[in-house]
């Protein structure tokens, strides 16, 4: 929603804001409605509900990038504790959509199709909030899992990690982003005990006028009540991904033991390079994953 009148200053006010924020906030909520109404266009959604049910679930947002998601797949595999990986695809194109299709059915994630996504050509955080708004009204809320996290599909574990383990202390848990005195988490990387959530009007889109990125709609909700200093955090630290090359140019992340790519961010003639320096820090993870998920796979067979 808009910010409080209160908050809008006098030069604001005669700018006629309060009124254009509202009505563009209405136009927005209802382009987003007529979305979570619609099917999707592929996976079997009855039965990811089943297998949804009761677990610990991870969900990821893919649009796109095959390899960025065939190598998470492969990392939370082996590294990451759960019971289900789903994988919400909202990429653009169809040949895009087939080639993570083929990722989800090679590392065993469920994979989802979402509809056509009003938002994705306009503006990428609406986009990805709507995402997260069909999975949450059609597969999470109807399915009452235990727990689910959301993960930016460029977030890349390198540790062996249980990110659910936290909920046992706190109802949700991420990585904090604050708008002045507002704080939501990180869509990225956030995890919810169902129970504690699942009564109340959740919106992981964003608040634009209010100076919420995606997730923080959940602020009126689910955040201003709660103290910030309660959440448990992990440190994160930026660092430039190719040698001799300013940070803001080829920006990557640690959040605690997680690598962020962060894709979308930097010099974008430099995203391949950045990409080829990315996997040779994953390089040796990647081998150990894979030996930790012969071995889940090896001991769920006996």
């Amino acid at each position: 929603m808009p910010k409080a009148l209160r908050e809008y200053k006098l030069r604001q006010w005669l700018r006629l804001q309060p009124l254009i924020h509202a009505i563009k906030t209405a136009r927005y909520r209802k382009i987003d409605r007529r979305f979570v109404c619609q099917p999707a266009k592929d996976g079997a959604i009855s039965d990811i509900r089943d297998a949804t049910r009761g677990r610990n679930v991870l969900l990821t947002i893919a649009f796109g990038d095959a390899q960025c998601l065939d190598l998470q797949l492969r990392l939370t595999r082996g590294l990451v504790r759960h019971d289900l990986h789903i994988v919400a695809d909202n990429s653009a194109s169809e040949a895009s959509a087939r080639e993570n299709r083929q990722v989800c059915i090679a590392r065993g994630a469920a994979y989802v199709r979402l509809p056509a996504n009003p938002w994705t050509v306009k503006n990428p955080s609406r986009s990805h909030g709507a995402a997260l708004n069909w999975m949450w009204h059609n597969v999470l809320k109807p399915a009452a899992p235990t727990a689910f996290g959301f993960l930016d599909q460029d977030l890349f574990p390198t540790q062996p990690c249980d990110p659910f383990e936290p909920l046992a202390r706190a109802a949700f848990h991420g990585d904090l982003r604050w708008a002045g005195s507002q704080w939501y988490l990180w869509a990225g990387y956030c995890f919810f005990r169902f129970d504690a959530v699942s009564r109340k009007p959740l919106d992981f889109g964003l608040d634009w006028f209010a100076g919420l990125d995606t997730g923080g709609a959940n602020w009126q909700v689910l955040y201003r009540d709660v103290d910030p200093n309660a959440v448990p955090q992990r440190p994160i630290t930026a660092f430039a991904a190719l040698p001799g090359i300013e940070l803001k140019q080829a920006y990557c992340e640690w959040r605690g033991s997680w690598l962020h790519e962060v894709g979308l961010d930097g010099d974008l003639s430099l995203k391949a390079k950045k990409r080829e320096a990315v996997l040779r820090l994953l390089e040796p993870v990647l081998h150990v994953s894979q030996t930790s998920a012969r071995q889940s796979d090896w001991r769920s067979t006996r």
